[in-house]
Order: C-alpha cells, then sequence, then structure tokens
C-alpha cells in the first residue's frame, strides 16, 4: 500500500498513525481555567524531550468547530499544567476524562479522581498516579488551524512526584512496579509489565 496524505481525509491519515506510531505513552494532563476549573484529559501524542532543560511535549489537536481544546486553552492562558502518567488500574477512570465536557465541568469530578495539591504550580495532580510532572510552559506551535489542528506543547519540568513504591534498589522508576498502560491503534492498549530487556553493544 502507497499513501498520499494529501489524497485521503485528516480522519482517515489519523487512523492510520494511531496504528503505525504504538505503542504511545499517555499524558494525563490536569490543568485549570482562569475562572478556576480543573480539567483532566488523556494525550497519547505525548514523549520527552530532554534533560536540559527537563522538558516534554505532547499535542493536542483543536476540536471538531476548530477552536483549541480547554488543556490548550488553559495552558495558554496560565503557563502551567501538570503531566500524570496512567498505570493500569487508572485506565477506567483516564478513559472516563476523555469525555468533551462543557469548560466549567471539571473532568475531574466527571470521573471521580481525587487531586493532590502540587508544589510548584496551580493546576492539581491526581492522586493516585504515581509519577506527576509539574510544567510550565515553554513553547506552543499550532501547526495548522482549524478542526483537528495539530499543536505542539513544550513544558519545562519544574517539579517531579514519585511514589516511593514504584522505586527500585538504587532509586529509579521501575518499569514494572509503575505498570503504565501505552495507546495502540482503535480502542486498543498495552502495559509495562510485557517487556524483555536488550543491553546495549559495546563499542571495541
Amino acid at each position: 500500500m502507497h499513501i498520499d496524505p494529501a489524497q485521503i481525509s485528516a480522519s482517515a491519515l489519523y487512523q492510520h498513525l494511531i496504528r503505525i506510531i504504538a505503542p504511545r505513552p499517555i499524558a494525563w494532563v490536569s490543568t485549570v481555567s482562569l475562572s478556576g476549573v480543573t480539567n483532566l484529559a488523556p494525550f497519547s501524542f505525548f514523549t520527552g524531550v530532554g534533560a536540559k532543560p527537563p522538558s516534554v511535549l505532547f499535542c493536542p489537536s483543536n476540536r471538531r468547530d476548530g477552536t483549541p481544546k480547554d488543556s490548550l486553552k488553559n495552558i495558554l492562558d496560565t503557563g502551567e499544567f501538570v503531566i500524570n502518567v496512567v498505570p493500569f488500574r487508572l485506565a477506567e477512570a483516564m478513559n472516563l476524562s476523555s469525555a468533551e465536557l462543557p469548560p466549567d465541568e471539571s473532568e475531574f469530578e466527571l470521573a471521580g479522581i481525587a487531586t493532590a495539591a502540587s508544589s510548584f504550580v496551580k493546576p492539581p495532580r491526581v492522586h493516585a498516579s504515581p509519577v506527576s510532572l509539574e510544567c510550565t510552559l515553554l513553547h506552543h506551535l499550532a501547526l495548522a488551524p482549524g478542526p483537528g489542528g495539530a499543536n505542539i506543547v513544550v513544558g519545562k519540568i519544574v517539579h517531579l512526584h514519585l511514589d516511593d513504591a514504584v522505586l527500585d534498589g538504587a532509586g529509579w522508576a521501575d518499569p514494572g512496579l509503575l505498570d503504565l498502560i501505552g495507546r495502540l491503534g482503535g480502542a486498543s492498549y498495552c502495559r509495562t509489565t510485557d517487556r524483555f530487556d536488550l543491553p546495549r553493544p559495546s563499542v571495541p
């Protein structure tokens, strides 16, 4: 099969991409509006950028009507957000929070998700998440306007919360203890409990 992106709809191309670019980690992004309403939404076009500065990025697309999603609007308005990771035990709650609510309603309340205060930013973190990254906005790049238009949000990590229960003996986060889920195509997900180790080759 050969595909010319210009010859198919954006929605069809999106369906191809989410099946090809997999598995994808999930950024469960918490924000707060200028009026104080909390927002929580999952995004799977998400990755780390680097350690200097400590930074991450995720990519929220515009709504079907072409307006920015609440997460993006809140970040642009306040310059702050928190990325929470999603273990298997929180999969159902994460899925509930993906519902598109009016701006004056909170996904935390809809999904019954308890919050915890952040240390340096206003948006709360997900209390039950084993890792939360408090971030301030570094860059926003709008790649296309209108419905489905892609945006890139780059955040600087200003504080990390790690549950001691997911750390190994050396103090590093253990993939098995984290038991994170990843996004695949369609309605499918995967878990970090199914993995293998492959040491890098040594250079003579």
